[in-house]
């Protein structure tokens, strides 16, 4: 027993001596001593397998679950899914341009603001355009005091053609009368109870009346002819009045293209000219985007055409609004790939082929619903869903 304790007490020197020599320097840090294994404790298990088992069983389980949801959802819906992320809002954008040139006298409206049909927009300098239309306005007035003055002329032709109607009557009275006393003294001459100058004298007036009826007809077809004359003179000066008047409505129609206004509802965008700068016709002032009759146009791949249909319903995504679920129909399907009606178009009659599937556009209708909320605009990014299970009678368009 006393050399069991002696051991022991060797055995712990030992121990001190080569703690000692283990001695961390000076400002070192030192570590915590380890606690003794209490021998009444024991030691922690590693995992069991059974732990791992019931780890790849959760992970299958829910792989199974989701892999099942997903093959139902396919089955139900995805399988009858046509969809693209070709596909892009777009509105019928009317340009305003400039018909007259002239200086911008003033802007009505700013960027970005919604007009109404028949809103002013701008003004162009109407200073010219005045002038001009009252200098048709002038010429239109001088005509018709001409032809009016002709219409008089014509009154006063036909009061000489009776006059001279009136004076062949009364020529040919001269004349019956003239006739009767040549007659009268021609019979007395014959019996020598007349004298030569008086039968002389009585010929000599019976031809003065005779020429004198003459003369009378002479000056009523002279005053027909003068009134015919001046009813062609009417008509003519009618017709360069209805030139005048065609100027005058041109002037006014100028006059009017002064003013710019809005054709439709919608906003206006891309403003491009200020007050004082000089337009002529064809420049362009402004774009108004008709925000309440947008529409989706989404360019499809060929192969997916066989199953897309006029008057089916079409989920659309709008990249700017991921929370919406806005609904629309298919209107209709272009007549041709986008590339046919490309500013190139290519031959594939010539050179080497290589075969790419073509696009074709289909457009889609929003409801007026979702146009009317002005939420989309022109240009926007669409992702399109065609639910080639529905029919033209689900035209419907509404959002959430």
């Amino acid at each position: 027993m006393a050399y069991h304790d002696k051991d022991l007490r060797g055995r712990g020197e030992e121990s001190l001596v080569r703690s000692h020599d283990r001695a961390p320097a000076p400002g070192a840090k030192i570590p915590e001593a380890a606690a003794p294994a209490s021998p009444d404790v024991p030691a922690a298990k590693p995992k069991t397998g059974r732990a791992k088992r019931l780890v790849l069983l959760a992970v299958l389980a829910v792989i199974l679950g989701v892999g099942g949801y997903e093959g139902s959802y396919w089955w139900k819906t995805g399988r009858f899914m046509v969809s693209t992320d070709d596909a892009y809002v777009q509105a019928d954008i009317t340009i305003l341009s400039a018909k007259v040139s002239g200086y911008v006298a003033s802007l009505a409206v700013g960027q970005n603001q919604s007009v109404k049909a028949g809103d002013l927009i701008a003004t162009i300098d109407p200073g010219d355009y005045g002038l001009a239309r009252q200098s048709a306005m002038d010429k239109l007035a001088t005509q018709r005091s001409a032809i009016a003055r002709i219409g008089r002329q014509i009154e006063a032709e036909r009061a000489s053609v009776a006059k001279a109607e009136a004076q062949i009557v009364a020529a040919q009275a001269d004349a019956q009368q003239a006739a009767s006393d040549f007659a009268r003294q021609q019979q007395l001459a014959k019996s020598d109870y007349a004298s030569k100058a008086t039968f002389e004298s009585a010929q000599a007036a019976r031809d003065r009346a005779n020429a004198n009826v003459k003369i009378a007809q002479a000056a009523l077809l002279a005053a027909q002819a003068d009134v015919e004359v001046l009813a062609a003179q009417q008509v003519e000066a009618e017709r360069v009045a209805a030139e005048l008047q065609t100027a005058l409505a041109k002037a006014d129609r100028d006059l009017s293209f002064t003013e710019i206004r809005a054709p439709v509802d919608g906003i206006v965008g891309n403003k491009a000219v200020e007050v004082g700068t000089y337009v002529q016709p064809g420049t362009r002032l402004a774009a108004i985007v008709p925000l309440a009759s947008v529409h989706v146009d989404a360019n499809f791949k060929e192969t997916q055409l066989a199953a897309v249909k006029p008057g089916q319903v079409v989920h659309l995504q709008v990249d700017a609004y991921p929370n919406h679920d806005i609904r629309g129909v298919i209107e209709s399907v272009a007549p041709a790939s986008g590339s046919v009606f490309s500013l190139l178009p290519p031959e594939n009659a010539t050179g080497n082929f290589t075969k790419i599937v073509q696009r074709v556009p289909v457009r889609i209708a929003v409801g007026g619903g979702v146009a009317q909320q002005n939420l989309l605009r022109p240009g926007m990014s669409v992702v399109v869903d065609v639910d080639t299970r529905t029919s033209a009678g689900d035209k419907t368009a509404s959002v959430r």
